[in-house]
């Protein structure tokens, strides 16, 4: 199966230290830990929920990975101590993602070290093999199946960090105000919402919407929440930089789950609609369920999307009341109110 593909032909010994980049929901991550004896397995990984998933495995198994933030990797982590690194192109978000994980092996990786990456033409893995040539000098293909292919450099030298391809990452809409959160703003100004409001930025990214609520909510207080702790720190420093310290609260979270017995006013949303380059609708299905958990009972949620995703079915079943207050040809804001809990 192409799913398991760094599990078949990643090469490592029980006493080696390996680094996984942002991949935890990869199976190599099981075939390591079965196949570990003194070595150490550790999980760069962005998205609390892979990663939650990813460790209660390994307990399971009883073993502790040590995990870190995929953005903070080269801040918090000794350099050329790792004997293997490994990244699925699948889970990785863009193509800066890629070129930051090519850095994170080169900085972590010891001279001798080994990189391992598998993806499709689609994914980049073409774009990356060039790169990995560039920066570690060597590449070679382990394994072509069904369009996916598996790569491997070897570290023979150090290789300075002004070298490296990408030393930070950005969130969605590299980290600027896109078109739909834009027009999502747009429909909120024209919307009577108390000064006093209890409003959660739900899958907040860099938190523009996060700040925008914090402006109107004057004397109440907003919260902010996505599964990725690149957003969640891109989203604290907008934040500070606002000067919304007192007033806002950002959350590393599964959804909804680290405010679960919180209650809410307002949810406002740009919910993603791609997973592993694929187009899914279920995680923005899933923050509608969620916003009708939390809201209360004459609560609303804002959702913007593009024109052509059919929510409305979804918020029908969970809301009361549902109408499109804002959009265009290629966006459109809805508004549920009233949960049906």
């Amino acid at each position: 199966m192409i799913s398991h593909l760094l599990a078949e032909v990643v090469q490592f010994t029980p006493t080696d230290h390996i680094l996984v980049l942002n991949s935890a929901a990869d199976p190599f991550v099981a075939h390591a830990l079965r196949n570990l004896a003194t070595g150490s397995l550790v999980l760069a990984e962005d998205n609390v929920a892979v990663l939650g998933s990813a460790m209660r495995s390994a307990m399971a198994r009883r073993r502790q990975p040590l995990s870190v933030p995929f953005h903070e990797y080269m801040t918090r982590q000794d350099p050329a101590t790792m004997d293997v690194a490994v990244v699925n192109l699948l889970y990785q978000p863009s193509k800066a993602w890629m070129l930051y994980s090519l850095s994170v092996a080169a900085f972590a990786l010891r001279v001798g070290g080994r990189f391992y990456a598998t993806g499709a033409k689609d994914r980049g893995i073409l774009t990356l093999a060039k790169r990995m040539q560039e920066l570690f000098g060597n590449v070679v293909t382990l394994e072509i199946s069904k369009g996916h292919r598996v790569l491997c450099s070897t570290k023979r030298t150090d290789i300075p960090q002004e070298q490296y391809p990408a030393t930070a990452l950005t969130v969605f809409a590299d980290s600027q105000l896109d078109d739909g959160t834009r027009m999502l703003l747009e429909a909120l100004e024209g919307q009577e919402l108390s000064p006093a409001m209890q409003a959660l930025d739900l899958g907040c990214g860099a938190g523009f919407i996060g700040v925008y609520l914090a402006r109107r909510a004057v004397q109440g207080h907003i919260t902010l929440v996505d599964t990725s702790l690149t957003a969640i720190a891109a989203s604290q420093q907008t934040i500070d930089e606002a000067g919304f310290t007192s007033s806002v609260t950002v959350l590393a979270s599964d959804g909804v789950q680290a405010v679960r017995e919180q209650q809410f006013d307002v949810v406002a949303t740009n919910p993603p609609f791609h997973q592993g380059g694929m187009q899914n609708r279920e995680i923005a299905e899933r923050f509608i369920g969620d916003a009708a958990q939390v809201l209360v009972p004459q609560g609303k949620l804002f959702l913007v999307a593009n024109r052509f995703l059919k929510y409305e079915p979804t918020m029908q079943a969970c809301f009361r009341f549902v109408r499109e207050i804002h959009g265009d040809s290629r966006y459109k804001v809805l508004c549920a109110s009233n949960p049906q809990k």
